[in-house]
């Protein structure tokens, strides 16, 4: 009788919607993303969405442009290369430039030191600062064109109705319908990760055991690349890293692992972490030989190299995967790789990878963006856009030390993705400049003085 009393149809009703409208959800998540993702094979939605949104971008720019023109507005080109052109001179000969210029002397006569040096030191300095190619390193990439975000070029003020209702719209969907999507997808994923790497963890070691291995985690990350919308083109897949070698990368963002593991397994490389990562990291390494460190470990170099060493050794192993960058770099450069990795003496096999920054900035400013921030970010982007290069593999030469053999790799890495490659540490992002690199400017002055009373002395 209470029950009774107590009914109450709108009620019901929306509970039957509710009901509803959860089923499906859920079917079309499962038909049309979690079992391609399984298999492993696409619709071509992701694509045709991208080429909408170019043309989307295109109209956008176009108005903005021709909005400008009809109000006599300026509008701002972010550089794409440097600010300041610079001659690839040495120390030694912009010098001597200048001494030529503001010396009415002969050079051969000249004292060791000139005035005129100053000018040279003052300058470089003014450059670096105007124009200093590391700093920019460590923020967003600026675009030439809208691409319909928050975060846009200097361009973006109320031209038309329409190009500011198509941007209410974009929001709209991002947040309304691409969010929940992505979110609840990248729940699915992790859940799924954790919840079967811990049960094949029970599984006694062998063919069996690594194989289910493989393909939970083969699918688990093909889902969350689902999560991020993220449209990835794969080139040279006949060199992808083998077993009982070493995968290096450079380093825009954590989701890089996903980008790369969602093409093949790997073994990860990390510091034990607490919370939610230490519950995935905990279940991953039950199913497959990831190598966790211990914070106190991370800074004993012979340890670290030593279970790297033992990693490779065994061929029956997955390829580790390492970003030697040790830092996170804005998608338009490589910077320094560190030696660690490379004193192994194991197959090296590169991989470069370039994200399209129209469709969403992919580069994660850890000092100014928590990873919960940064991935909320990231799933409301319209998509992520990038291309993976695997690159035949290389091994160290009998004549190079590791510091060599390193840069040799990253070279390769930045020529074949098209990103400048940077001698400078990424260590930069925090830290100062190490007064080596300062005593180093102040050697080679030292040489050309030197050297220049030398030549004097013979003559």
């Amino acid at each position: 009788l209470l029950l009774l009393l107590d009914f109450n149809p709108f009620d019901n009703l929306l509970c039957i919607l509710l009901g509803i409208s959860f089923t499906v959800w859920f079917t079309l998540l499962l038909v049309f993303i979690i079992v391609p993702a399984i298999f492993g094979v696409s619709f071509g939605i992701r694509r045709l969405y991208m080429k909408t949104l170019l043309k989307i971008f295109e109209w956008a720019t176009h108005r903005i442009e021709r909005g400008a023109k009809d109000n006599n507005h300026l509008l701002y080109k972010p550089y794409s290369n440097a600010i300041i052109a610079k001659e690839p001179t040495s120390l030694e000969e912009e010098i001597n430039e200048i001494r030529r210029r503001g010396s009415n002397r002969d050079l051969d006569s000249a004292s060791e030191f000139e005035m005129s040096d100053i000018f040279y030191f003052c300058r470089r300095g003014v450059e670096s600062i105007m124009d200093d190619e590391v700093t920019k390193r460590f923020s967003a990439e600026e675009l030439e064109s809208w691409n319909l975000l928050t975060r846009s070029n200097y361009n973006f003020q109320h031209i038309s109705l329409r190009l500011t209702v198509l941007w209410g719209l974009g929001v709209v969907i991002r947040y309304g319908f691409l969010l929940p999507l992505r979110v609840t997808l990248a729940f699915t994923g992790v859940g799924l990760l954790v919840v079967l790497t811990s049960i094949i963890g029970f599984l006694p070691n062998g063919r069996m055991k690594n194989f289910f291995s493989e393909q939970v985690h083969l699918m688990c990350y093909r889902i969350c690349v689902r999560a991020l919308t993220a449209i990835i083109t794969y080139h040279d897949s006949e060199n992808k890293p083998k077993n009982g070698g070493i995968c290096v990368a450079n380093h825009t963002s954590p989701i890089d692992v996903i980008i790369l593991a969602s093409d093949g397994c790997y073994a990860m490389v990390g510091q034990i972490h607490g919370g939610l990562m230490g519950v995935i990291q905990k279940s991953m390494v039950k199913a497959c030989p990831h190598i966790w460190f211990e914070r106190s470990e991370v800074k004993d170099r012979h340890l670290v190299a030593k279970r790297l060493s033992d990693h490779v050794e065994d061929t029956t192993k997955l390829p580790i995967l390492i970003f030697p960058e040790g830092t996170c770099i804005n998608n338009t450069s490589v910077m320094m790789f560190k030696k660690g990795s490379f004193e192994i003496g194991s197959t090296v096999y590169p991989v470069a990878i370039k994200y399209d920054p129209r469709f969403g900035d992919a580069f994660w400013n850890s000092s100014q963006f928590g990873m919960v921030n940064y991935l909320l970010r990231m799933m409301s982007s319209w998509a992520i856009v990038c291309s993976v290069w695997y690159l035949p593999p290389m091994t160290r030469e009998v004549s190079e030390d590791a510091v060599q053999f390193a840069s040799r790799v990253k070279a390769a890495i930045a020529r074949q993705g098209g990103l400048v490659d940077l001698l400078w540490d990424g260590g930069l992002k925090r830290g100062k400049v190490k007064d080596t690199f300062k005593e180093e400017q102040q050697k080679l002055y030292s040489k050309m003085l030197v050297g220049t009373q030398e030549d004097r002395s013979r003559s």
